[in-house]
């Protein structure tokens, strides 16, 4: 879905009315319901409602959920918008979507690796680099780390903290 974007993912049924319990991935987690139908993984389109925060995410409901039944089937299912669908925004901030794929170059212009994913474990975004035959390694998505992000060259550069990518280079212990 490249010119979609994903806002959330179901993570269960909640009750027994056909309620789903989805987590959200946008900005104002309260605001998934705001960008119109969203599409699941099949290619399904959902009117979304917002009903209530709950643990872990908001009991929504989606059109065409009747029952607890459908609503635990969709456990796991992504909900994706249209980009259009999006606001655009300032120039030092980017989609989770628009940064995977990217090539990473130090800042001599070696490559790294390529943006596998983006991770946020509440404390700041970490781009997740996979160095082509290397282990993979996170990096902190700062200024200071990544000072240059080029989408129209579909690259970063990375200027790691000093350590920060050779234990990603050294061999296992007792190899």
């Amino acid at each position: 879905m490249k010119d979609h974007v994903c806002l959330g993912a179901v993570t269960g049924s909640y009750g027994v009315r056909g309620e789903v319990r989805v987590k959200s991935f946008c900005a104002e987690p309260s605001a998934i319901g705001d960008y119109g139908p969203l599409t699941g993984d099949d290619g399904t389109a959902y009117k979304v409602t917002v009903l209530r925060p709950v643990k872990g995410g908001y009991a929504v409901r989606l059109s065409g959920v009747p029952h607890k039944e459908a609503a635990d089937a969709l456990k796991g299912t992504r909900l994706w918008a249209p980009r259009a669908a999006l606001p655009e925004l300032p120039d030092d901030e980017f989609y989770h979507s628009d940064l995977i794929g990217l090539d990473a170059v130090d800042t001599g212009g070696a490559p790294l690796g390529r943006v596998h994913a983006v991770h946020d474990h509440g404390a700041g975004d970490l781009l997740e680099l996979r160095p082509a035959g290397g282990a993979a390694v996170l990096v902190p998505f700062t200024r200071a780390v990544v000072p240059t992000v080029d989408l129209a060259a579909r690259r970063l550069v990375v200027d790691p903290p000093d350590g920060l990518l050779d234990e990603a280079e050294a061999p296992p212990e007792g190899t």
